[in-house]
């Protein structure tokens, strides 16, 4: 472990701004490599909430370079979300590459908005780049982060939006819209936006009505996703998510599509965390001392293989390590890929949401029948815990799933234990009063006292649907050991609010809504 030093450094963009960073410079006589982070909440910060502090790995033998993106902390220019952050990135690289004392070799690490500026800067091919850990990204702009399945990602996006634009507000001095929008951040107004709230969002988190108001297929979209730059992408990776984290549908995205072109090594980490914290318990859960962060001895290792050609077990065969809830221990695996797949059939006698003890999921199909709910748009079905929400994790709702307009298909109580890894997938027969309406899939382990905990959810939004058409779509990726005597369940709503916000329709009004879903076997549960 090195005595490490602090001081302030700056540099110039292309375009003539100024960016500032903290450097981490180990007392030593040796040249070392660089690790950076480029970050927008203020350097001081560094991702300290799930990181550790940039002096432990400036410690470790390295030379660590906090910057505050264009438009945040003391750096000069217009915050701009993402818009610069590739050039930005290439000329910090060209900085780096000329710092006193380094050996030239970059890494880069961090978190959200810290591992998308990692992949920006990835697309440049700078040479002293070497390595990058992306943690919990976005690989498609639209449908790994603002969107899930058509739907926007409300409590979450608006969470955001509301933390950066007041803290522009305070950058620009205009305390008055910092007061508002900090009250607002505090008590999250998602029933209702006030309009001081919205005037001021407009003005400093202008990106969040850009996202509410622009189309799939806009070219925004395309152009700050970095599924778009594929090509111009491959660089040793550790990708990092969490099974309740919002955007581990990108994290998982990207890390397949890297693996199918990369002619380097792709490694992935994936633990039963939310976005923030990355700890062993979360909700109602507790996954016991094996869940701790272990993400920064892994990035040490990581980079001292790569940066320092200190080998490790990141040479590995085994690329990926995942943390199985239930049985709460690392897996190692070499790929994703699923040896085998279990399908559950929905069967009831058409009271799956008034009784649960009704609906069934069971390997066949053995009667069609019908279920209906009715979502109330004063009274939806709310969001509890799940991937997608600011209290994110693992909750008890046996309560919650009390309510007629949820529909519980239950197996029958396991013999063997189940085990449940990757992807999954529900197809759904309906039909609904509306042409557009949303629904809500949430997979749990039942208990027979009654204790209803969820591990998985999805949720999707249907426009202009067609009854003769299933439909189709994949819920959070998980692992999972179902024991022997707890039951698997499916929970069915029209609503997750304000995880996702409330379907008005076309008219934009409020609507009652009428589904139902047919028990053939055109419905099924794919794990």
């Amino acid at each position: 472990m090195y005595p490490v030093s602090k001081e302030v450094a700056t540099t110039k963009t292309r375009d003539g701004i100024t960016l500032v960073a903290d450097i981490y410079r180990p007392k030593t006589e040796k040249k070392l490599p660089i690790l950076l982070m480029r970050q927008p909440y203020g350097r001081e910060i560094a991702s300290t909430v799930v990181y550790a502090h940039p002096k432990w790995y400036a410690s470790q033998g390295y030379m660590v370079v906090i910057q505050d993106v264009r438009g945040r902390g003391d750096s000069e220019g217009e915050f701009d979300l993402f818009e610069t952050e590739i050039d930005d990135g290439e000329d910090t690289l060209n900085w780096l590459s000329t710092l006193e004392d380094s050996t030239g070799k970059v890494g880069m690490y961090g978190f959200s908005y810290q591992g998308m500026t990692q992949i920006y800067g990835a697309i440049s091919q700078h040479p002293t780049l070497k390595t990058i850990c992306p943690a919990m990204i976005a690989s498609d702009l639209y449908a790994d982060w603002a969107y899930e399945n058509g739907a926007f990602c409300y409590e979450l996006n608006l969470a955001w939006a509301i933390q950066l634009g007041a803290e522009t507000a305070r950058l620009k001095q205009d305390f008055s819209a910092y007061n508002v929008l900090y009250l607002a951040s505090r008590n999250l107004p998602v029933w209702a936006i006030p309009s001081n709230v919205e005037e001021s969002l407009r003005k400093y988190a202008p990106f969040y009505y850009l996202w509410l108001n622009t189309p799939p297929d806009d070219d925004y979209w395309r152009r700050l996703s970095p599924q778009s730059y594929l090509d111009r992408i491959d660089l040793p990776m550790l990708h990092i998510g969490g099974w309740f984290d919002g955007y581990l549908r990108g994290t998982w995205n990207f890390y397949e599509q890297m693996t199918a072109k990369s002619a380097f090594q792709q490694s992935l980490i994936i633990g039963p965390w939310c976005h923030i914290p990355w700890g062993n318990s979360k909700g109602d859960r507790t996954y016991f001392n094996k869940a701790n962060n272990n993400i920064n001895e892994a990035q040490i290792n990581w980079f001292n293989y790569y940066l320092k050609g200190i080998e490790t077990d990141k040479s590995s065969t085994k690329n990926i390590k995942l943390f199985l809830m239930g049985e709460n221990k690392w897996l190692k695996r070499k790929t994703l890929q699923k040896k085998k797949h279990t399908t559950f059939y929905l069967n009831s006698t058409g009271l799956a949401n008034i009784k649960d003890d009704d609906g069934k999921l069971l390997n066949k199909n053995k009667k069609n029948s019908e279920d209906i709910i009715v979502t109330d748009f004063w009274r939806s079905p709310p969001s509890l815990g799940g991937h997608n929400s600011v209290n994110a994790g693992s909750f008890e709702r046996g309560e919650l799933e009390q309510r007629t307009d949820i529909i519980t298909y239950t197996s029958d109580f396991l013999t063997e234990k189940l085990t449940i890894i990757g992807d999954i997938s529900l197809q759904l027969k309906v039909a609904c009063n509306h042409s557009t309406f949303d629904i809500s899939a949430v997979l749990s382990q039942v208990y027979p006292d009654g204790r209803v905990y969820n591990f998985s959810q999805g949720y999707i939004r249907v426009k202009e649907h067609q009854e003769n058409k299933p439909i189709i779509f994949n819920l959070q990726p998980s692992a999972i050991a179902l024991e022997q005597n707890t039951a698997l369940r499916l929970s069915i709503s029209g609503s997750g609010f304000p995880a996702y916000d409330l379907n008005k329709g076309d008219r934009q009004e409020a609507q009652t809504i009428t589904l139902s879903v047919f028990c053939t076997k055109e419905s099924f549960l794919k794990i």
